[in-house]
């Protein structure tokens, strides 16, 4: 039996810039999410919800990761994230509680923060050791553009949520601002973007934007020039994650089909980006996903014009 045979709710661990080696658990299917953000690597179409329920079997969750860290696998992180935002699973805190009786690994949570305004949603995340939310937005208009939320959701309770949250909550919350060429640049839009982080007042700020490919091509990524002086802007606590460099060699050798469909497991992929994630020359990457066509393994689809890959 395969890895991806295997587990169906983990993934990993992968290489994270900002968590080192992350092993990933995902407790929503797949694109489903209170937002449909331009950027989202996911592609547009998916379901869009503020229904939180349990959505998979959380004892089935536990038992692949109990089985995960039986093996001998270095983990630095384990991140609850994945194919949607994993706080619409009810089941949340119960998670995070189990990880916790059965390791002393730091659990990050990666959200939107669209629910935080939500006192029952800021309680089931009271036990992770981090939190990173997301503020993309300094107005209503430029959050509808840029996120594209829910009916009932508003930045101002995106705002307030977070607010709560950080007086409520002990650990460490690093909030990720997301910039789109055109869309959220202007200075007029940071300085509002970077007044409403002043109320929050995160741990870190983390100033990213689209150096994979999105599936909507009104994500257009910032320059690195421009992010570094964004960055300035919000002060010493912030800093620029995306990464617009390539590793100087690429890790052929160690990447495999089933590699790839780990990764296509969790969400469809151009080329660019299988050879981005995994650090692969794009000789290497045709040649696999070559194979896997041919194996009936995945299929593509066309999205705004992109050729994407997913698993049958």
């Amino acid at each position: 039996m395969t890895e991806r045979e295997k587990y169906k709710y983990i993934f990993g661990p992968v290489p994270s810039r900002r968590l080192g080696k992350s092993l990933g658990v995902d407790i929503v299917p797949l694109k489903t999410c209170t937002q449909n953000c331009l950027y989202c690597q996911l592609g547009v179409n998916g379901v869009t919800t503020v229904e939180r329920k349990p959505y998979v079997d959380m004892a089935e969750v536990v038992a692949e990761l109990k089985d995960k860290l039986r093996s001998d696998v270095e983990i630095d992180v384990i991140t609850v994230s994945g194919s949607g935002e994993p706080t619409l699973n009810s089941q949340i805190s119960e998670l995070i509680s189990e990880i916790k009786a059965i390791s002393d690994i730091p659990v990050v949570v990666i959200t939107n923060g669209t629910l935080l305004s939500d006192q029952q949603v800021r309680k089931d995340l009271a036990q992770a050791d981090v939190v990173m939310p997301s503020l993309d937005a300094g107005d209503e208009e430029t959050f509808k553009r840029i996120n594209c939320p829910h009916i009932t959701l508003t930045l101002e309770k995106l705002v307030e949520g977070l607010i709560k949250f950080r007086k409520e909550y002990s650990g460490k919350i690093w909030l990720e601002v997301f910039f789109c060429e055109g869309i959220n640049t202007s200075d007029e839009q940071v300085e509002k973007i970077k007044a409403k982080v002043l109320q929050i007042d995160p741990d870190k700020i983390q100033i990213n934007t689209a150096v994979r490919p999105a599936a909507d091509t009104m994500a257009v990524a910032v320059s690195p020039q421009k992010l570094t002086i964004i960055a300035e802007e919000f002060g010493s606590n912030a800093e620029v994650i995306a990464s617009f460099s390539k590793p100087s060699k690429p890790d052929d050798e160690n990447i495999d089909t089933e590699t790839i469909a780990d990764m296509l497991k969790r969400r469809p992929c151009t080329m660019d980006g299988i050879c981005l994630s995994l650090n692969i020359s794009e000789s290497r990457a045709t040649e696999l996903v070559s194979q896997m066509l041919e194996a009936a393994i995945i299929e593509t689809e066309n999205k705004a014009g992109k050729l994407f890959y997913k698993l049958k």
